[in-house]
């Protein structure tokens, strides 16, 4: 395997997404993970759908690229003795357990590290690891209601909604697998392991960006309000003839050239300024929308384009995955997987470039990608491994 991390050994002990997506991105890196599941069963996501390919679950597809399987029961003797041969030889171990059941399994953190001192271990909550509300079970939609992010959401205050993917399954994973990177960099100096803990909770409310700050600095709730940016203006999404397009006016020398374009007077009573204008709402919003109304989105986009107004579509997910942009990228990818055949999966969001190439800048992203597993695929490659 190729990739920043190839030759580091993962064991991951998750399931559902916030884990699974932290393990998956590490495996994207280069990674060996070897994903250890319930027998019988599995993760809990092989059963999540419709949809299903086959027999597969297109959820457990989109979180498990790039992995192993192994299935071990963890509260037989047996199974806990392989768990300790695979943490002996492990770079990292990640868990997303409710706390306090791996300790009861015999697996402490005391003794993960007298196991191997030099394991990295990530664990995943849904609210923190302590504090009075330590042991509630994190459910994505319910952490968005809990961090305030679905108050933020919606078309007004009275519509609040959730985000239209687990965005607090998906940054768990991300803070947690930016944590671990960091603790085996760390480890480069120092020769020992720690634990990185996050949770649901933690990595929304770092995402709150300036609506946190707006509330701790100003004393101001931000609030739902649907497509349109509560501090830059016109920012959103509006409507034409016959659709919509989304503008990003983020600037006073933009406003200009907007106006410019439409024929409108940037020094218009009211909305000569970018606070004016946020202060405007929606007569802001029915001047633009006025000014659109004479164009189709094309020719709109077209006449944003060259006015060097930022401006795009809303695409639908068929039309994202069609759009030659999103391939070129490498966000596609195309595996053989063992029960279903050839599959097209959404890839991996990092690129990486050698610069120093004898004809100039070489990418070595890894381009060798595994599918998911089907569970315990790999019980007896990794038999071998660890007996050898």
């Amino acid at each position: 395997m190729s990739g920043p991390l190839a030759g580091y050994v993962v064991v991951d002990l998750t399931r559902a997404l916030a884990g699974p997506h932290a393990a998956m991105m590490l495996g994207d890196l280069g990674a060996r993970v070897i994903k250890v599941e319930q027998p019988g069963s599995g993760d809990d996501t092989r059963g999540w759908g419709p949809p299903f390919a086959g027999s597969e679950s297109t959820y457990f597809l989109s979180c498990n690229r790039n992995k192993q399987s192994i299935a071990l029961d963890l509260k037989d003797d047996a199974g806990r003795a392989t768990l300790e041969a695979l943490i002996r030889k492990a770079d990292v171990l990640l868990e997303n357990f409710r706390a306090g059941v791996l300790d009861r399994l015999g697996f402490t953190t005391t003794r993960l590290l007298e196991l191997n001192p030099r394991l990295v271990v990530l664990s995943i909550t849904g609210f923190g690891h302590d504090g009075p509300e330590a042991g509630r079970a994190g459910y994505d939609q319910i952490a968005q209601g809990e961090a305030g992010l679905m108050s933020l959401t919606g078309s007004g205050p009275d519509d609040p909604q959730r985000v239209g993917v687990p965005i607090g399954d998906l940054l768990a994973g991300m803070y947690g697998a930016y944590g671990v990177v960091s603790a085996l960099l760390e480890r480069e100096r120092t020769g020992r392991g720690q634990v990185v803990r996050t949770s649901l909770l933690a990595s929304i409310v770092g995402v709150h960006a300036f609506q946190g700050t707006r509330w701790t600095v100003a004393g101001e709730v931000g609030r739902a309000q649907g497509n349109h940016h509560p501090s830059i203006a016109p920012y959103g999404l509006f409507r034409c003839e016959g659709g919509q397009v989304q503008i990003a006016v983020g600037s006073e020398s933009l406003w200009r050239r907007f106006c410019a374009e439409f024929g409108l007077d940037p020094q218009e009573p009211g909305l000569a300024t970018n606070a004016e204008r946020v202060a405007a709402g929606g007569r802001l919003v029915e001047r633009v929308e006025a000014v659109f109304a004479a164009f189709g989105p094309d020719e709109l986009l077209e006449r944003l384009a060259a006015a060097g107004v930022p401006a795009g579509r809303v695409r639908t997910l068929d039309e994202v995955y069609g759009w030659p942009q999103t391939r070129s990228q490498g966000l596609l990818i195309d595996v053989e997987h063992e029960s279903i055949g050839e599959v097209t999966l959404p890839g991996p969001p990092l690129r990486f470039f050698d610069p120093t190439g004898p004809d100039g800048e070489v990418e070595t992203t890894r381009a060798d990608h595994a599918p998911p597993p089907v569970l315990n695929a790999d019980e007896e490659e990794i038999r071998a491994w660890l007996a050898g």
